[in-house]
Parts: C-alpha cells; structure tokens; sequence
C-alpha cells in the first residue's frame, strides 16, 4: 500500500501520542497535540498507510521567515522506506508555499546523516542552552 502525505492532516490525538511514544521510545501521554499544535505551528505533515497514521513532523515558526522542524517520528513498520525525507520534504514545501525562507532544524548527532543526506540541510553555527 502507498504511503500518502498530508499538509496540516486531520489526525487523532490517540493515535499520534501511540506513535510519537513509539518513536521516541518514552511511555504513551496524553498530550492534546491538535490544541499545542493550532497554537504554536504553521503547520503539520501526516504520511498515512491507509488509514494509519506511520508518520508526522511539526513545522513550528517564527510568525514570519523562519520555520522550524520539530518532531520528526516515523513508526518503525515504515522506516528505511523514505517516510521521514518525505515528511521533511513536504514539511518544507508546506513552509514555502507559506511565505517562510529558512527552514530549521536541531537533531541528535546520530540523525545528523538523515538531516544533511536524505533531507539536504547544511550545517550552520547554532547556540544551545540547556533548560
């Protein structure tokens, strides 16, 4: 089955907590993703198997030029078949068509060769606090 890809998807806070839990291998939460991200995105890219949610990444911005990739997750069934540069790729497609120039992106060195060689960021200097 093909996986297709929506801008700003209609998605079930259920299923996105199951596979944002999967991903990021921590204990399912009840997080209401549809109120965080109507606050606080641009926007956001499901890739659906049918009627599974196998993927989503968050474009968060700046309310002006810069946008902001954030949770990138994919469900393990669909890894090593493109799914995330698909996500990141319509995620910046999505940014575009809204007016953005720069896209962002911080990652965990081990993703550093998803980020630069699948998805075609470069490396920029960057600051980092931690909280």
């Amino acid at each position: 089955m093909m996986i297709t890809y929506e801008w700003c998807g209609d998605f079930d806070n259920a299923a996105l907590n199951a596979l944002h839990a999967e991903g990021f291998d921590h204990p399912l939460e009840q997080t209401d993703w549809r109120a965080r991200l109507l606050r606080h995105s641009l926007g956001w890219v499901c890739a659906w198997h049918g009627d599974h949610l196998t993927g989503f990444v968050n474009v968060a911005w700046d309310g002006g030029d810069h946008a902001f990739v954030l949770d990138t997750v994919v469900a393990r069934r669909s890894r090593s078949e493109g799914v995330g540069s698909a996500l990141v790729k319509a995620a910046a497609e999505g940014a575009r068509a809204a007016g953005c120039e720069w896209l962002h992106v911080d990652f965990e060195e081990h993703l550093r060769s998803f980020y630069f060689d699948a998805c075609g960021f470069r490396a920029t200097d960057a600051g980092l606090i931690a909280l």
